[in-house]
């Protein structure tokens, strides 16, 4: 697989003539994605249910840590997209993993629910600092014109991440317990993550490109047409999070054992892959309205899917693959939301704007997920509501269609 992606880097450097773009970004970007995604983020769902058994502590109090950890991130990246515009990704991603390798060893050794939720909270600025936004804006400006198909080779190595830290953790896990896994994992992040950012991102930083001239002066964050997109993705990330988070007590209370439950997950991750390498043509052939309320409304109809199909088990973990293809498929879309409709001058700092209200719905999901699922009846009819929330937000994304651009 490496060297598929260092092949497919070149070509896109080669198809530009791009002098200031380095080859080793996206190689380097697909390594780290993989295993910031993998251990920060899908390491937590797979060790759940051993962390709770041994501390103690709640499902609702560490899964609200977590949660606390998205939402710090969400908070967090609007001033790192300002600082990414400015100054490039290599300082800010290389400090975020730091970060990571701190948070991770915190939340293995935390004694208690404070350290513990100390740890998430510096994980939510590691997140901020390398997850896909920081990522997307390194590759947008760097690749200006040919961004479709570099985001696509970052999110299709990124989309591997559960595939491969779901199992590997839950493996772990049976021989070492849930904090010496994570010991272990934030090894492995901290070699793969830090020397990769520090030594692959130098190249000079482009500067921005001129703001295309307009005759509507309106900042485009109040315009109606980024604050119903800005709608539309918040209620479309609460959902597709708590589906993610709660996939796996879906599948277990249907009769899977924790370790099948975690390869279900991680094959999502690689349905997340295959989906992405689907949307370059779709979105070749589509209008940006189209494809944001198709690929909205098919989250929700998969979503309604592993409400409505109890069995056998097989067929629900073909749901989750068919799941993961959406879910690849809107994580492209929400990275070329910004480019599609108002350029790159202010990817970074709109970006941050358009993505702080969904990352905030994406950080209380998983507490609200494990909240509702009782009251509801069960995980099944959590499903049903988070499709009907899918739903409500494909139509937001149809009312706020606009092909008019305005001033950043």
């Amino acid at each position: 697989m490496a060297g598929h992606l260092r092949r497919a880097a070149g070509q896109v450097h080669a198809g530009t003539g791009v002098r200031s773009r380095p080859r080793a970004v996206l190689p380097a970007l697909c390594a780290t994605q993989i295993t910031s995604w993998g251990i920060v983020y899908y390491a937590f769902p797979v060790l759940l249910p051993r962390l709770t058994a041994d501390t103690g502590w709640s499902a609702n109090a560490t899964t609200g840590a977590f949660s606390l950890a998205l939402l710090v991130s969400a908070l967090v990246g609007i001033p790192v997209g300002r600082i990414l515009d400015r100054r490039g990704p290599r300082a800010v991603m290389t400090a975020g993993s730091g970060m990571g390798v701190l948070a991770v060893l915190t939340i293995a050794a935390a004694p208690n629910l404070p350290a513990f939720f100390l740890g998430w909270i510096l994980a939510g600025i590691a997140m901020a600092a390398t997850f896909y936004p920081p990522a997307f804006a390194a590759v947008t400006r760097w690749w200006g014109p040919d961004r479709v198909r570099a985001l696509t080779i970052v999110t299709l190595a990124g989309g591997l991440a559960s595939t491969v830290f779901a199992p590997l953790a839950a493996t772990l896990a049976e021989h070492l317990g849930w904090r010496q896994t994570y010991a272990v994992l934030a090894l492995i992040l901290a070699a793969i993550t830090i020397p990769a950012h520090a030594l692959a991102l130098r190249a000079p930083w482009p500067p921005a490109p001129p703001v295309p001239p307009t005759t509507d002066r309106t900042p485009v964050a109040k315009t109606r047409p980024f604050l119903t997109l800005a709608a539309a993705f918040t209620l479309s990330g609460f959902a597709m999070y708590a589906v993610v988070i709660s996939l796996i007590p879906l599948l277990t209370e249907r009769g899977a054992d924790a370790t099948t439950a975690a390869w279900a997950l991680g094959l999502g991750g690689a349905g997340q892959t295959l989906g992405r390498t689907l949307y370059a043509s779709l979105a070749g052939h589509t209008s940006v309205t189209a494809r944001t309320v198709t690929l909205i409304a098919l989250g929700g109809a998969t979503t309604a899917a592993l409400a409505l199909i109890p069995g056998p088990l097989p067929l629900l973990v073909v749901l989750a693959v068919l799941a993961g293809v959406v879910r690849g498929n809107l994580t492209l879309l929400q990275a070329t939301a910004v480019t599609d409709r108002w350029g790159t001058t202010h990817y970074g700092r709109l970006s941050g704007l358009l993505g702080a209200p969904a990352h905030i719905a994406a950080a209380l999901a998983p507490w609200a997920g494990a909240a509702l699922a009782g009251p509801l009846g069960g995980y099944p009819q959590l499903f049903g509501l988070l499709a009907v929330v899918s739903g409500v937000a494909a139509c937001l994304a149809g009312w706020g269609r606009s092909d008019v651009k305005s001033a950043p």
